[in-house]
């Protein structure tokens, strides 16, 4: 049993039904819905009148109406505040089923953003697994909360006041890496356009705004001492840095090309499918990389000069 949603997620999304005074059945009944997860005739009653929880429901729903309308997240049987992840999520998935349950497409929608809202602190999101006469089906699905280490030493580089901007775009990937992919592969390309003007900038060198991001890369590279002085054969090494580099640098044209077709900036056609956590994760995890040696490299070779 997968139990990595936590109560505190948990919560949350009953908090925002109760909010939003959101009826989790649509056009069925309490039991028709929940029969379509549990087997309600195998689960017990706790009213020694009735044989299992279906006569339960009906009296305390329909005949006495004395239940709260969220009674389900909170009843021992159903075990939604501390059971598996899977029953949950399709607990959630079945209120925006577009066809059984909920035929307002756009409520489905506001709704699917609510639990994502809460389920990416978890690593979690509901996602479009099919469609069905137009509408979208739904299916949860773990995405983790981690990202690339290269993004922890972009943030830990790009701390200062004096480089906002540049841990503004850090702080926007690492948010949206999970759940914007689009956005976050459109930021690891201009985190990389911001690293290297920056260092140019301040070597006084110009550039003319036109070049593609792997010029701006090989222009950058020029200027940056790749190498320390005192260590034994500069050159090999020199050289070797180089092609790594150049092979960096090939990663970022991928970005760029990835940026092109899937993420934010470019118009695309009407149901694109768009990348999944996983390739947004490399291209932060590259540009990360690449901007904090870039950043490293420029700054040794400053407090050189400084000496």
């Amino acid at each position: 049993m997968t139990r990595k949603i936590t109560e505190i997620t948990r919560r949350d999304i009953l908090d925002s039904i109760l909010l939003e005074k959101i009826n989790l059945y649509g056009r069925l009944e309490e039991t028709a819905f929940l029969s379509r997860i549990w087997d309600l005739d195998s689960m017990p009653s706790y009213d020694g009148r009735f044989d299992n929880v279906t006569g339960d429901i009906w009296q305390h729903t329909v005949n006495n109406y004395d239940w709260d309308d969220n009674w389900v997240f909170e009843d021992e049987r159903f075990n939604l505040m501390r059971g598996d992840d899977e029953t949950f999520l399709r607990f959630l998935c079945e209120t925006i089923h577009p066809v059984v349950v909920r035929s307002d497409t756009t409520e489905c929608d506001r709704l699917c953003q609510l639990y994502n809202n809460c389920l990416k602190n978890d690593g979690y999101e509901i996602i479009e697994k099919a469609r069905i006469s137009g509408k979208a089906i739904f299916v949860g699905r773990f995405i983790g909360t981690s990202v690339s280490p290269g993004i922890n030493s972009a943030k830990e580089l790009f701390s200062g006041t004096d480089v906002g901007y540049i841990s503004q775009q850090i702080t926007r990937m690492e948010t949206a890496v999970n759940q914007d992919h689009e956005l976050a592969i459109g930021t690891a390309k201009e985190l990389i356009e911001t690293c290297c003007k920056s260092i140019l900038h301040e070597c006084n060198v110009a550039y003319s705004g036109r070049e593609d991001l792997p010029q701006l890369v090989k222009k950058t590279v020029k200027q940056l001492a790749l190498t320390p002085e005192n260590i034994p054969n500069k050159a090999k090494a020199s050289d070797t840095i180089k092609r790594l580099l150049s092979n960096l640098a090939t990663i970022t044209q991928g970005i760029t090309e990835l940026r092109n077709s899937y993420g934010t900036g470019h118009g695309k056609l009407n149901g694109n499918k768009g990348l999944q956590p996983r390739h947004a994760k490399l291209a932060v995890g590259a540009a990360s990389t690449l901007s904090v040696f870039l950043a490293e490299t420029h700054k040794v070779r400053s407090d050189v000069k400084d000496l």
